[in-house]
């Protein structure tokens, strides 16, 4: 466990810690053990599917709480209620591990056990652990379902690779008590609460004529997800968005612009966000002249001629106070990293996000992203191909740790 996490910043923390039917279950006797270590106060829910993995008496014994498993405990006449007050009581709601079948019912917003009513009822954020069999965790009702949960503004911890219990070898084991707890750690000790933070996203589309433009074939999936996961963490997050069919989400303050001057305009007037996420595609050159009538098929060639249009995350670095934090991203088709480093510099960036349009599963309208995170001190961070949303938590986490 790095020197930084979690005795500090679990140190009389409120923690929830859920515990489902899958054979990761034995683990969360160590999870307990390790919470309460670093200084968490634990409670213990538990479905009745997980009782059949680890008694009840063990967990109860480790946190020094009763485990709560049945809304309707006899004898306790406001029993109905502790799912009201636990999920009001929680800085944190660890389930660990989450098995498909309870996936699928808080991505339904089910509440039929102790678990899952908190879970709607919690006011804290939730960090889910997905653990089941490779060929479960690949199906397609279980990846929809954990992308559902991103979406209503759950953390996801992915499961790691390796031997399972069914004795094959594949994504879905739970990982290892330390990193979960390294997580909790993360998610705990930085919020954003009073931040203001600017998101840019999407292509810009330059005007031909009125029927043809110049544009990429970005659609903002990237940086709608940084939005969405500043907004979860407590920023007042202010999105800029070229044309693109998403839905603003949810607590986001989105302005819809087309052209590149007008992306520029509207960044001037948020520049003094305390975070800026520049991830839109702008188009780096704009037709000279605008026509206003549509140019007919006249001729086998037709000649357009281009003028740079402003660099907005140029104009920003220079702009930027000492205590912003400025984010880029670089979309490269060859020799990546040193481009990427020598943008970050030109234009006085804290981070730049790289991309390479040739790496599998990354690029433009891709569901998933495979990313290399490198800050101004030269430090690399290359990551797995993960979902554009599990990308941005990710992201956050490694930038947000280094601003302390």
């Amino acid at each position: 466990m790095s020197e930084s996490s979690p005795v500090t910043t679990l140190r009389g923390k409120r923690i929830l810690l859920g515990v489902t039917g899958s054979i990761a279950a034995y683990k969360a006797a160590d999870l307990v053990r390790q919470l309460k270590k670093a200084g968490a106060e634990v409670q213990v829910l538990m479905t009745d599917y997980a009782t059949k993995f680890i008694p009840e008496i063990t967990l109860a014994t480790l946190s020094g709480q009763s485990v709560l498993n049945d809304l309707f405990e006899s004898g306790d006449t406001k029993a109905w209620t502790k799912h009201i007050t636990l999920g009001h009581w929680a800085d944190l709601f660890l389930i660990a591990p989450t098995t498909a079948q309870t996936l699928a019912k808080l991505a339904s917003g089910f509440s039929d056990n102790m678990l899952t009513a908190t879970a709607l009822a919690a006011r804290c954020p939730v960090l889910v652990c997905p653990a089941m069999d490779h060929d479960m965790y690949l199906h397609p009702a279980v990846v929809s379902n954990i992308e559902r949960l991103a979406e209503l503004g759950y953390h996801i911890l992915p499961p790691e690779h390796g031997e399972l219990a069914s004795g094959m070898v594949g994504m879905g084991r739970l990982p290892n008590v330390e990193t979960i707890v390294e997580h909790v750690s993360m998610h705990l000790k930085k919020t954003l609460d009073g931040k203001r933070a600017l998101v840019t996203a999407g292509p810009t589309q330059e005007p031909i004529d009125p029927v043809r433009v110049l544009t990429n074939p970005s659609t903002g999936t990237m940086g709608f997800a940084l939005a969405q996961e500043l907004a979860h963490r407590g920023a007042q997050v202010t999105l800029i968005a070229g044309p693109t069919l998403l839905s603003t989400p949810v607590g986001v303050d989105r302005v819809n612009v087309t052209t590149s001057a007008e992306m520029l305009q509207s960044v001037l007037s948020h520049k003094d966000a305390d975070y800026i996420f520049m991830a839109a595609a702008v188009a780096d050159y704009t037709p000279v002249k605008t026509h206003a009538l549509k140019l007919k098929k006249q001729k086998d060639e037709i000649v357009v001629h281009l003028q740079k249009t402003t660099d907005i995350l140029a104009q920003l670095g220079q702009l930027r106070s000492d205590d912003q934090l400025l984010v880029g991203f670089a979309m490269e088709t060859g020799n990546g990293l040193e481009h990427a480093q020598k943008k970050l510099e030109q234009k006085n960036l804290d981070w730049i996000v790289l991309n390479d349009l040739h790496d599998e599963g990354a690029g433009f309208g891709t569901e998933t992203n495979r990313v290399t995170l490198i800050s101004k001190d030269g430090a690399c961070y290359p990551m797995e191909t993960m979902p554009k949303q599990e990308v941005a938590s990710a992201l956050l986490d490694h930038i947000l740790v280094h601003c302390e």
